[in-house]
């Protein structure tokens, strides 16, 4: 055992060396690792292994090339060992072979168990391959495998004993060596062939599965008014069977277009925000540019991620950004549990279409992603998490949000919940369909009771969900039009009062 042992760790010491490491972390659960990697070949075919890599390496993504001279070398073959070794991958191969298992029999004479070692010949174990493999070969593989591990289908292992047939272990196996396709770590083994002699300076990379990151903001508000603080984290998570010690960490922003396995079967400007925009960049260091259609933010240091690893890095540090919360009603609320359908008959027939009532405000913070409001830069989504100050100058949690990728100029909305003491109420008055069903009237009402201390403004969201062609008829209050199917009535309420809104639309099928 030993020495097909030291053998392999001689091919994986001197048959190559690393150099720096570097890694891009997507946040769609991969990675692409980099490393440089220095060849010691000979003349004609060499064998190199390779074990210091992902335990989620992706076989097909793998690049080796010298960095010098492209034609120095090239790969003849490619193999890829990814199981753990365990107890029931060596006996899967062993199969055909005799295995020494220790056995407790009970001996007449001392009356007593003891442990006996006797052999048994492996007929067929109860291995169940990877999950790489149910991956890449789709349910029908998986469903397979699994049968042939189960207990009650053909999974138990079959060993001939002592002239007899034996389904399961009959003790604990004893192996007397490892074969030399047996690696204790993930490993890569090429078969390269040379034109020369010599070291060679080459670049090896590969994608992996079990990398994400994503982005936390928290922003912290006064007791009074909205101007703000941010602080953004990025969170790094490291899944994938590999620690990376001093490595250059890079992150991707962005949707980048990847196939799975399943579908396959700063300038700032002047005075204070000038020095606040430095002081930002100074404390975090990590820098942002556009890399073709996404955003690349790289680390400003090597750090250390090691396998089943969160880390946290500060990204961001600003000051004094301007806010603004505003209040929101939208009063449509289609009821899940009774499905109209959204063919014309019933847009046109069903007098209650659309008419279920949401009698919830919603509170919504927004702000600009600016250089003029100390920010400017690509945001990555994720979690942004809204405190404000208490009178005695604790920070209280007010809401919580998701927010997609932002671009620089875009401006970042935050839904913080349902509003207490405003609320909002809907209400269906007619509705007259033509008699050739070519058309139709229908009106509502909205009444808006504002409980609080202080005058509101709210924001009336009407959607035309009957269908494109429509016109409002008779309005009480002057409205926008957001889009082709929704309009925007602005609404002030005075502390304690309510508001009325009402408005007819005309739906025209013609």
């Amino acid at each position: 055992m030993r020495k097909v042992f030291v053998l392999a760790l001689i091919w994986t010491v001197f048959g190559y060396s690393v150099d720096d490491v570097s890694v891009t972390v997507y946040n769609q659960d991969f990675g692409v690792v980099k490393q440089g990697i220095t060849l010691d070949l000979k003349r004609g075919e060499n064998d190199v292994i390779v074990s210091d890599i992902a335990r989620h390496l992706q076989r097909d993504s793998v690049i080796l090339r010298d960095k010098n001279n492209p034609k120095a070398f090239k790969i003849l073959e490619q193999n890829f060992e990814s199981d753990p070794l365990s107890e029931d991958l060596l006996l899967y191969k062993n199969e055909g072979k005799e295995v020494e298992f220790k056995v407790m029999q009970y001996d007449e004479v001392t009356k007593t168990n003891k442990e006996v070692i006797k052999k048994a010949k492996i007929i067929r174990s109860a291995y169940v391959p990877h999950i790489q493999a149910y991956s890449r070969y789709g349910g029908q593989y998986s469903y397979a495998q699994q049968s042939y591990s189960s207990q009650y289908g053909a999974g138990q292992a079959i060993l001939e004993m002592e002239g007899k047939i034996v389904f399961g272990l009959p003790g604990r196996p004893v192996f007397s060596e490892l074969g030399t396709d047996s690696f204790i770590k993930p490993s890569i083994m090429w078969k390269i062939q040379s034109e020369e002699q010599g070291k060679r300076n080459a670049e090896f990379s590969y994608m992996t599965g079990g990398m994400s990151w994503d982005a936390t903001y928290n922003c912290v508000v006064p007791e009074k008014g909205d101007v703000m603080d941010i602080l953004g984290w990025v969170n790094i998570d490291n899944n994938c069977g590999r620690h990376f010690r001093n490595a250059s960490i890079k992150l991707m922003g962005g949707d980048v277009s990847k196939v799975n396995n399943q579908q396959r079967n700063d300038a700032y400007y002047a005075s204070e925000q000038s020095r606040l925009r430095g002081a930002m960049r100074d404390a975090t260091g990590v820098d942002v540019k556009e890399f073709d259609e996404f955003h690349l933010y790289s680390l400003p240091r090597k750090v250390d991620l090691l396998d089943r690893e969160n880390k946290q890095i500060e990204f961001i540090r600003a000051e004094r950004v301007n806010g603004q919360r505003f209040y929101v009603y939208d009063g449509v609320k289609f009821d899940q549990n009774n499905n109209y359908g959204y063919d014309d008959y019933s847009r046109k027939t069903r007098v209650d279409y659309g008419s279920k009532c949401n009698k919830k405000v919603w509170n919504i913070f927004e702000f600009k992603n600016s250089e003029e409001n100390n920010l400017g830069i690509a945001l990555p989504k994720g979690k942004i998490k809204m405190y404000r100050k208490d009178t005695g100058g604790s920070n209280e949690f007010i809401g919580e949000d998701s927010i997609d990728h932002t671009a620089k100029g875009e401006t970042v909305k935050v839904y913080l919940g349902n509003v207490f003491d405003v609320t909002g109420e809907r209400k269906q008055t007619a509705y007259k369909l033509s008699n050739d069903q070519s058309s139709a009237d229908e009106s509502f009402e909205i009444t808006l009771r504002n409980q609080k201390k202080d005058k509101v403004v709210v924001r009336v969201v009407e959607h035309m969900y009957r269908w494109l062609n429509w016109d409002i008829s008779e309005d009480s209050d002057i409205y926008k039009k957001n889009d082709s199917r929704t309009i925007e009535f602005r609404a002030e309420i005075e502390p304690g009062k309510e508001k009325k809104i009402n408005y007819k639309v005309t739906y025209n099928w013609k």
